[in-house]
């Protein structure tokens, strides 16, 4: 393969299985709407299978076999585009519409709600991703292909939740106020941003296994000497650069927020000087027939003594 890239398909069972599923249930979905004469926006079901191609492609290709054996920057990569990519994807693709019937079932709807709190979902992503990363147990992983993809489908669906708070489409899930989305979004990312500038300036390499193809190293960086090309530290600080992605996609999610928050300000302060308006007509025309009723006696007091 192209620099002695691996060619090799990974056999990934679990999330052949998992995507299989979530096809079918969203396409049960839009047949059992279409009976019912209620229809969703192509675009968002072209949203929703993009994000299932996108999600196969870095799980079910030889992109999953060269991020866990060659390259970290590759294993890193594939996990940016399914948790900045491949979720909100998803999520875009189910609407209000798709999902309540679902959500009301007696079962799904205890979870769900346990499931979409913001502090809890933030830490169990959070706490999985740091886990999944911690030398010993990446190790492992590399090791073992299974382990591997429960590894990258955990991180993944994790993601779904993780978004939810920000951009789930069910507003009985979703009630913080655009101040607090904000500083979901902003204190949700710093703990693998510090993990991604860990990677870039630690100086050493955290993960030593990964086999770089020499040709590979050579090649990319026009070097003759093999040491002088892409050496695992290289690598790793390649991949935390890219892992400082998810952190700016959530400063671009804080800025429609913020002006929504800005924009709820001037309704409400507009709703206040209406409200405050009204209130000065009112207390004026109250004041006007408490004149009236005060001249009326002043009046006939003038007639009686004439």
């Amino acid at each position: 393969m192209f620099y002695d890239l691996s060619s090799t398909w990974p056999v990934n069972p679990e999330a052949i299985i998992v995507l299989l599923l979530l096809v079918a249930a969203y396409l049960l979905r839009l047949g059992r709407m279409r009976m019912q004469q209620k229809t969703v926006s192509v675009y968002r079901i072209i949203a929703f299978f993009s994000g299932i191609i996108l999600a196969a492609l870095m799980l079910l290709t030889p992109v999953d076999t060269i991020g866990r054996t060659q390259l970290f920057t590759i294993h890193i990569a594939a996990i940016v585009v399914l948790i900045t990519v491949c979720s909100p994807l998803l999520l875009a693709g189910c609407p209000t519409i798709v999902l309540q019937p679902l959500i009301e079932l007696p079962v799904v709807k205890h979870l769900t709600r346990l499931l979409t709190r913001p502090l809890l979902v933030s830490i169990l992503f959070n706490v999985n991703f740091l886990l999944w990363h911690t030398p010993l147990i990446y190790d492992a992983a590399m090791a073992d292909p299974t382990l591997y993809h429960i590894q990258m489908l955990s991180i993944f669906l994790l993601s779904l939740l993780n978004w939810w708070p920000l951009i789930g489409s069910v507003q009985e899930l979703r009630r913080m106020s655009y101040p607090v989305q904000m500083f979901y979004a902003f204190v949700d990312g710093q703990p693998v941003d510090i993990y991604a500038f860990v990677l870039v300036f630690c100086g050493v390499p955290l993960y030593p296994h990964y086999v770089i193809p020499e040709q590979f190293a050579i090649a990319a960086w026009n070097a003759v000497p093999a040491q002088m090309g892409l050496t695992p530290f290289a690598d790793q600080a390649a991949a935390g650069a890219l892992l400082l992605i998810p952190g700016l996609v959530d400063l671009l999610v804080m800025t429609p927020l913020f002006f929504r928050w800005l924009k709820q300000i001037e309704l409400r302060t507009e709703a206040a000087d209406r409200e405050r308006q009204r209130l000065a007509e009112m207390e004026e025309e109250e004041e006007d027939e408490w004149e009236e009723e005060d001249e009326v006696p002043v009046a006939e007091i003038k007639q009686q003594s004439s």
